[in-house]
């Protein structure tokens, strides 16, 4: 590819050193943007120095200016307190969309903007955005397996207008042979982890079993209370789970509720999973509009299939009201929602 002529506009790219942010550096070089990029130091250890070493073999090949922000203490608080706080209230989190709200277009976003005079800043993310009389849109990717719409639902109008997906019109092969064909550092870099402050060969469970006290609590089971056996600590059950319950019953059981405040996990059969609505708090959509009732396609989890719904707004509270029931509603969680007829982002809030 030959270098485009300069189009005189600035794009910091939030760079890990991966495959996805160090193509998305080459490809924005290529398009003539004036390129910079900044790797945001989440965790002071040994692993973000291997990190930052990876960004900056990628930022002198590409021979771009790069800067290392040091955001640990905000990533301490923001996502890593949310985390441990919510497993000790009984719920599941979800620190990727917090960190795309609160450190990459939180800290990361206003460093890039007023310290370095960015027009744009750009990320590995595969989502579009769709600018049209003033309003913008995220839609979904190409690569429909790596879609990340569901992350990014607390994005507001004036970041969505300030930030480019230059991966948006690829799927991973593509961003594989680009890397190739340049000999980007990071060719031959393997996918990265959900939760990038937990290192194999850590688990959730390990984690947790080192920040928080195990007290021994009560099973019950949901339609009788009747007391099935004791566990080990709350935290570490979520909504769904069968495997490693270990409780005999005459069909399996899952876990359906959890109580953290009296130490209790309530246990059932795999049909008192199952909701036919679910409400939303701190829900928000992505752009302005006055519908309060309307059809959508839905998620309550980033891994999940799209499900039919309908919903009415009230403020910033949600019900969502499933076309069929769905499985393991689970408190912290995000419920995101979807246009069915062109799939673009609609907004979201978070299941008390």
């Amino acid at each position: 590819m030959k270098t485009m002529q300069s189009n005189n506009k600035k794009a910091a790219v939030a760079l890990s050193g991966g495959l996805d942010s160090s193509v998305t550096c080459f490809l924005l070089k290529q398009q003539g943007y004036d390129v910079v990029s900044i790797t945001a130091k989440m965790v002071d250890d040994e692993n973000f120095e291997q990190v930052a070493q990876n960004a900056k073999k990628v930022a002198e090949k590409l021979e771009i200016p790069h800067y290392v922000l040091d955001l640990s203490e905000d990533f301490k608080k923001n996502i890593i307190d949310y985390f441990e706080n919510s497993y000790k209230c009984g719920k599941t989190p979800n620190p990727c969309i917090m960190c795309n709200k609160t450190i990459k277009w939180g800290r990361l976003f206003d460093f890039a903007i007023n310290e370095l005079g960015a027009d744009v800043i750009a990320t590995g993310h595969y989502a579009k955005i769709e600018h049209k009389n003033g309003v913008s849109r995220l839609f979904p990717a190409s690569d429909r397996r790596k879609d990340q719409l569901y992350y990014l639902f607390e994005l507001s109008q004036e970041q969505l207008g300030r930030t480019i997906f230059p991966l948006s019109g690829l799927v991973k092969d593509d961003i594989r042979r680009i890397a190739q064909e340049n000999d980007l550092p990071s060719k031959s870099s393997k996918e990265s982890q959900d939760i990038c402050f937990i290192k194999k060969p850590m688990t959730t469970k390990k984690y947790l079993l080192e920040k928080l006290i195990p007290e021994k609590g009560d099973f019950i089971l949901e339609k009788s209370g009747k007391k099935l056996g004791t566990h080990e600590g709350f935290f570490q059950y979520t909504i769904g789970q069968r495997k490693g319950v270990g409780i005999a019953y005459s069909e399996p059981l899952y876990v359906t509720r959890i109580d953290a405040k009296n130490n209790i996990v309530y246990l059932g059969t795999k049909e008192e999973l199952y909701s036919e609505s679910v409400t939303v708090k701190n829900f928000k959509t992505q752009y302005p509009t006055d519908e309060k009732s309307m059809e959508v396609l839905a998620k309550i989890r980033y891994n999940m299939d799209f499900k039919p719904a309908h919903v009415e707004i009230d403020g910033n509270t949600a019900k969502i009201s499933f076309k069929e029931p769905v499985a393991s509603v689970t408190s912290g969680q995000a419920a995101v929602l979807y246009d069915p007829v062109d799939g673009h982002l609609i907004g979201g809030g978070w299941i008390e």
